[in-house]
């Protein structure tokens, strides 16, 4: 039972998650958390309200301890996060970071006490632990609560869009005739590739081509080697180019589209799309493993797989 209960716990920590502290989503999270920060410290009231020491409304309390974690989340956007790190961002790193941003609200609530409060006690040990304790046990709630929401939200949305996709507009290319092939899935035949290595310049044949992904100053190349019908082999090589160049290069074949910063991939090797809250999985023609559609390409995705 608990082996269970840590296995399900596990998987969820884990589960891909949006990032959103940055441009116009790092907004959005922090005018949400303003309001239901608001909503749930004026109307609830959660703890013990000693009017006589209030230096102002209790409705302007409520409004500047709203404020502050508003004004600290616009701060991330100072801070520069890579790429990778957004795409391997989990339920677990978003419920760790907001422990981090509760802990620096509950400070600064603390530094402003003297602002909102008529107590000769503000500056002690005693209002320093309390204040990051309030902030603790109503932004846990609100975090929560919030996270819980979005993430069977997205969840659900992509699991239900990737459903009905019309797969049948997938044109399965199952030719066998794949003459003049080699172990790389490079044939005569193919489309010219120049990569920054001019000894490495290439044909690729792209109806082999499973995907493409893009590894630092390197793309790891993935293709089909179909030696008869029960057969089939995939193989993988490295050239040194970037994926924008190779995304150029194949430009004249609608069929390659790009669906993650990192990944080019041929649409007539999926044979399936799985949804989760960060966007798709896609999986393809004999290969074990999944290739990501993130969330911002999934619009562009749905539209070429649906024909518009």
């Amino acid at each position: 039972m608990r082996t269970a209960i840590t296995d399900n716990l596990s998987r969820f920590f884990t589960q891909p998650y949006p990032f959103y502290y940055k441009g116009k989503s790092l907004w959005i999270i922090a005018a949400i958390l303003f309001v239901f920060s608001f909503v749930f410290n004026y109307f609830f009231q959660p703890f013990n309200v000693y009017h006589p020491e209030h230096k102002m409304s209790y409705l302007m309390i409520s409004v500047i301890h709203s404020i502050t974690p508003f004004v600290i989340i616009l701060l991330f956007s100072v801070f520069s996060v890579s790429p990778e790190t957004e795409e391997r961002w989990t339920v677990l790193k978003e419920m760790l970071l907001l422990v981090i941003l509760l802990f620096i609200v509950g400070i600064v609530q603390f530094l402003i006490r003297d602002i909102i409060y008529d107590n000769p006690d503000n500056w002690s040990w005693k209002y320093f632990f309390e204040e990051i304790r309030n902030t603790f046990l109503v932004g846990s709630l609100i975090a929560i609560i919030l996270i819980s929401l979005n993430f069977n939200r997205l969840n659900y949305w992509n699991k239900k869009r990737a459903d009905e996709l019309n797969l049948s507009s997938i044109k399965n290319n199952n030719q066998s005739d794949k003459k003049d092939v080699d172990d790389s899935g490079v044939d005569d035949s193919g489309v010219f590739i120049e990569t920054q290595v001019k000894a490495d310049d290439f044909k690729l044949k792209v109806d082999n081509l499973l995907f493409a992904k893009s590894e630092g100053n390197y793309i790891e190349f993935y293709l089909m080697d179909v030696r008869s019908v029960t057969d089939m082999t995939v193989n993988k090589f490295v050239k040194r180019l970037t994926l924008k160049d190779l995304e150029s290069a194949l430009k004249p074949f609608p069929e390659i589209i790009r669906t993650h910063r990192s990944y080019l991939v041929n649409l007539n090797q999926i044979m399936g799309v799985e949804g989760n809250a960060q966007g798709y999985k896609l999986r393809l023609k004999d290969y074990d493993g999944t290739v990501p559609v993130s969330r911002n390409m999934i619009g562009n995705f749905n539209n070429v797989m649906n024909g518009n």
